[in-house]
């Protein structure tokens, strides 16, 4: 297919002035565009009408390896569906290609979503993402957090589910000697997620680690439970 109309598309919505706000804002060194975020909608909600799934495929495949932010994040909206029909190996193969390229929240976080649809069609690629939580690499190992935050917003999980959160959950406690911010983050988050559907298992990993986690990480985890102190060392 003839990709390069769809990023001539995307490059004719920049806008110049907004790009060094955008640099300083993401503090990472590669080619910005621009393009609002509604814009990307936009044009990847037409581009998902227009193509079939292999085309689209080989659209986010292209539109990534060219390393522009707005095209990073195009690719992954692209592969932001519930359900593929069929649930085609090769998306999932892309977006795994994609974990050793986070570099920054906001495209990891893109990716992370469309990643999220596909561990929820099919729960045994939890073990493909336990290998992130191995890497040497830090944006993987918090990816592996970013995209499982659908088993943290479970009402009533069944007993499959609850392992799968267990299993989570002892990845991010595994992280914990890990001070570094943007882990302590992330894990903060996952548990702030979770103390909204059970409060308990919340306040108890808490609990359980908070000897290891920044004050302003038990703060963010215990958002919503206010009987829970941020007493760790900051």
């Amino acid at each position: 297919m003839n990709t390069s109309r769809y990023l001539e598309a995307l490059t004719a919505l920049s806008d110049e002035s907004s790009i060094p706000k955008m640099q300083a804002y993401h503090k990472i060194d590669r080619p910005y565009l621009g393009v609002s975020n509604p814009h990307i909608n936009d044009l990847t909600k037409a581009w998902r009408d227009e193509l079939d799934l292999a085309d689209r495929i080989t659209l986010a495949a292209t539109l990534w390896d060219t390393d522009i932010f707005e095209a990073r994040v195009a690719a992954a909206k692209l592969l932001t569906q519930a359900r593929m029909r069929p649930d085609d190996a090769a998306a999932w193969e892309l977006l795994q290609s994609w974990v050793p390229d986070f570099d920054s929240w906001a495209i990891a976080d893109h990716a992370c979503s469309a990643i999220q649809k596909r561990l929820l069609a099919d729960p045994a690629r939890l073990d493909a993402v336990e290998l992130w939580t191995q890497s040497g690499d830090l944006w993987a190992r918090r990816a592996a957090l970013v995209a499982t935050l659908p088993w943290a917003k479970q009402n009533n999980p069944k007993p499959d589910e609850i392992e799968a959160r267990e299993r989570i959950l002892g990845w991010a406690s595994g992280y914990l000697p890990v001070r570094n911010g943007i882990m302590q983050k992330a894990i903060a988050w996952w548990v702030r997620d979770l103390s909204r559907h059970d409060p308990k298992r919340a306040a108890d990993f808490i609990a359980q680690n908070r000897s290891l986690m920044k004050s302003y990480a038990i703060k963010e985890a215990s958002r919503y439970l206010p009987e829970v102190e941020p007493d760790a060392e900051g």
